[in-house]
C-alpha cells in the first residue's frame, strides 16, 4: 500500500524538470498504477512542463486510469490551443478511453479542430463511446492491458484484415478495429501486415501502428520501424512512437538505430530514444519495474 507521502514523494520527482527524463517516466506509470485522486493531481500538474513527450504520456496515463475525476484536466487540455499537437491528440484519445459521454459534446466540437491529428483522434473518440453506448459492456477484454481507441474487430482472418487496414478510402474507425484484431491475432504474419501500415494513411494513423506494435513486442517489425524512425520526412509524432516501440521490442537489432537517434535534431524523437534506450535496458535485465515500479527505484533511478 502506497501512503499519501509515497505519492508526494512520486509526484516531486515527475514535477522535477532537473530530473531525468527516464526517472521521470518512472514516476509518471508509478501514479498511474498507484490511481486515486493525488496521483491524478500531480499528473495533472506536470502538463506545465515544457517537454511534449512527457506531456503527451501523462494524457496517456490519465486516460488508462480511466477516473473520471482527470476529465476537467484533459478537457483543458484539449481546448488549450497553445498546447503541442500531439498532447492535443492524447487529451482527446484519453477523452474518448475513459468514456464518459459528458464529454461528447466537447469532442463533437473538436473533430472539426484544424489540426488534422487533433480531428481525427476526436472523431475516433467519438465513435468509440456511440459503439459502447449501442454495445453496452464494452468490448471484451483482450490478451492486453490497454483502453483502445476502438474496439477490435470480430473478423479474425489476417488477410481480410489487412485489407480493411490498408484500404484508406474505409472509415478510420474500420481500420483501427482491424489494427487492433491484428494485434490480438498475433504471430509474425499479422505484425508484418501490421508494418505495411507504416507506409500508409495519416500520421495519426501511422503512429497508432507503431504503438501496436510496441505492444505485440514482435522482431519482425524491427526494419519497418528503424526505416520510419530515420526518415526525415515522417511525423515526428510517427518517429517517435516508432522509437517506443523499438524500445519495448529490446532486441540487439533496435540498439543502433535508437542511440543514433538519441541525438535526432527533433526534441520529442531524440527524447523518444532516450525513453526507448532505458527501455530496453529494463526488457534485458529482467529487471521487474516495467515502467510501474515502487517508490524506492525511483529513489535510485538517477
Amino acid at each position: 500500500m502506497v501512503t499519501e507521502q509515497e505519492v508526494e514523494q512520486i509526484g516531486q520527482v515527475l514535477a522535477d524538470p532537473q530530473r531525468s527524463l527516464t526517472a521521470r517516466f518512472r514516476a509518471l506509470f508509478t501514479l498511474r498504477n498507484v490511481g486515486g485522486p493525488a496521483a491524478i493531481e500531480w499528473i495533472g500538474k506536470a502538463f506545465a512542463d515544457d517537454s511534449a513527450l512527457l506531456k503527451h504520456e501523462l494524457a496517456y496515463c490519465l486516460g488508462q486510469m480511466q477516473d473520471e475525476r482527470a476529465l476537467p484536466i484533459l478537457v483543458a487540455v484539449l481546448q488549450d490551443q497553445r498546447q503541442e499537437a500531439m498532447v492535443r491528440h492524447e487529451a482527446g484519445e484519453a477523452l474518448g478511453a475513459i468514456g464518459n459521454p459528458k464529454v461528447l459534446d466537447i469532442l463533437k466540437q473538436y473533430s472539426d479542430d484544424p489540426v488534422i491529428e487533433v480531428a481525427e483522434t476526436c472523431q475516433l473518440a467519438v465513435k468509440r463511446m456511440e459503439w459502447l453506448q449501442a454495445h453496452r459492456g464494452g468490448p471484451v477484454a483482450g490478451p492486453y492491458h490497454s483502453v483502445d481507441p476502438a474496439p477490435p474487430s470480430e473478423e479474425a482472418d489476417v488477410g481480410k484484415l489487412r485489407q480493411v487496414l490498408l484500404e484508406e478510402s474505409r472509415p478510420l474507425f474500420e481500420r483501427y478495429r482491424a489494427m487492433f484484431a491484428l494485434r490480438n491475432v498475433g504471430g509474425e504474419t499479422a505484425v508484418l501486415a501490421l508494418a505495411e501500415g507504416l507506409r500508409c494513411g495519416s500520421a495519426l494513423f501511422r503512429h497508432e501502428v507503431a504503438y501496436v506494435l510496441g505492444q505485440l513486442q514482435h522482431e519482425a517489425a524491427v526494419p519497418q520501424l528503424v526505416a520510419s524512425l530515420e526518415s526525415p520526412t515522417e511525423s515526428p509524432m510517427v518517429r517517435h512512437e516508432c522509437a517506443e516501440a523499438l524500445g519495448a521490442i529490446a532486441k540487439t537489432s533496435c540498439l543502433a538505430a535508437l542511440r543514433d537517434h538519441s541525438r535526432d535534431a527533433e526534441r520529442v524523437v531524440r527524447e523518444s530514444c532516450e525513453v526507448a534506450l532505458d527501455m530496453y535496458e529494463h526488457e534485458n535485465n529482467a529487471n521487474e519495474f516495467q515502467y510501474a515500479d515502487a517508490l524506492g527505484q525511483l529513489k535510485a533511478s538517477d
